[in-house]
């Protein structure tokens, strides 16, 4: 089975700056797209970046040009860089690979990392 671990979530002041990190196995990581999503409480999940497997990539207007996905295929991992963070960017973020066989799409998503901004 696909199994995705993500880490490097914590506390930080607004302002501040974390990378997060997603290990994947169980599939070729490089066929696939990737994502992060957040879900703050109360609230639904929601897209925060994209990266295809190409490489190209898309984020959420509330993030773009404070966050950048990334990816490295020979280690099976990608990257979420934050700075400028905000008190709004405070939930629990989640890796999702996304798998395509002809007509079936599937998802497959980590535990989730919780990222606090505060001071």
């Amino acid at each position: 089975q696909v199994q995705l671990v993500e880490s490097g979530g914590g506390r930080v002041q607004p302002g501040g700056s974390l990378r997060l990190s997603c290990a994947a196995s169980g599939s070729i990581f490089s066929r696939h797209d990737m994502g992060w999503y957040r879900q703050a409480p109360g609230k639904q999940r929601e897209l925060v970046a994209h990266i295809t497997s190409g490489g190209s990539t898309n984020y959420s207007d509330s993030v773009k040009d404070r966050f950048t996905i990334s990816r490295d295929n020979a280690k099976n991992m990608v990257y979420l860089q934050m700075s400028s963070l905000k008190p709004e960017d405070t939930a629990v973020y989640y890796c999702k690979m996304t798998i395509t066989i002809i007509a079936s799409r599937r998802d497959y998503w980590g535990q989730g990392t919780q990222v606090t901004v505060s001071s």
